[in-house]
Order: structure tokens, then C-alpha cells, then sequence
């Protein structure tokens, strides 16, 4: 089981991997835009990399590369609430290829997604730190030595307890 600590660590048997979580600290209510990250227990459903910047990952995960057209979903109004979309889309997302480098390994945790709940909250991943750790809008993130490091040791029946 992986755990995620207040005290912004990630643990994993003997690994302990600093890590950043929600700008607003954690919630049992998660509201879409609260910048909060969830309490519970999640399961990793989907892992996306960009190919073009990480050439070797060691996983038990099944990958999926990441495009130019890939986006989430992060608009309650849309019938694609919290799940991948195809760009252009008329409703809000987030790009999935982005320039910075915080979406090149993307761990989708099954938060809100069965069933999609309307504004309960979307996108919550396991992705790549941003410099000096600054806070995330909801996800958990480690820098992308610790996350390879991490993805070598887990499979899709691995718990991740916030």
C-alpha cells in the first residue's frame, strides 16, 4: 500500500519519496477547483507518458502513450466530466501534452470515476513535481526520478491511501 502523508511524503514499504498534494491541503469533500486533494483509498486505472521525453519506465502498469490530441476533462457541464477527451473539445480540460514537464508520466487514481459525479472533482493523478515542490490543483506529485523509481515497484492492484 502506498500511503501520502500530511507532512508532504509518499511511502512505500521502506521508500519514502517527498511529494506535493492540493494547494488547500486534503478533503473528504472534494468540489471541483477546491484545489484540495481527496482522503480515501484509490487504485491506479490508467497511466499515460509522454514517449517523446521518457524512454525507459519498468512497470507492471499497461502505458499509453500520449498524444498532441489527448486532454481531461475538468467540465462539470460536459457528458465527459473526469475521463480523456479527444482536442479540440468545446467544453474546459487540461492538455495532457503540455510544455512544462509535470504531465510526462500521468497515474490516473479511480477518484470520481465510477460513477462520474458532476462537480466532485477530476483529474486526480499521481504525476511529475513541479520546481520546489509548489502545491498541486489536487493531485499527489513526486519528482520523476522518484516516480519511475516508484512505478517500478507497483501494479494496478497497488492501494494508494491519502
Amino acid at each position: 500500500m502506498i500511503k501520502v502523508i500530511r507532512t508532504g511524503f509518499l511511502i512505500f514499504y521502506k521508500n519514502r519519496f517527498k511529494c506535493s498534494f492540493g494547494k488547500e491541503g486534503f478533503t473528504k469533500k472534494k468540489r471541483e477547483g477546491d484545489l484540495k486533494t481527496p482522503i480515501g483509498y484509490f487504485k491506479i486505472i490508467k497511466c499515460y507518458y509522454r514517449s517523446d521525453r521518457i524512454k525507459k519506465l519498468t512497470t507492471k502498469l499497461r502505458l499509453i502513450k500520449i498524444s498532441k490530441k489527448m486532454g481531461w476533462c475538468d467540465d462539470p457541464l460536459s457528458p465527459k466530466y473526469n475521463k480523456l477527451v479527444q482536442l479540440p473539445s468545446k467544453y474546459r480540460y487540461e492538455k495532457l501534452f503540455k510544455k512544462d514537464h509535470t504531465y510526462d508520466i500521468i497515474l490516473v487514481l479511480n477518484y470520481n470515476t465510477n460513477p462520474v459525479t458532476k462537480n466532485k472533482g477530476s483529474a486526480i493523478f499521481i504525476h511529475i513535481a513541479r520546481e520546489k515542490y509548489l502545491p498541486t490543483k489536487g493531485c499527489i506529485a513526486l519528482n520523476k526520478r522518484d516516480l519511475i523509481e516508484l512505478m517500478s515497484k507497483i501494479n494496478h492492484k497497488t492501494i494508494i491511501k491519502i
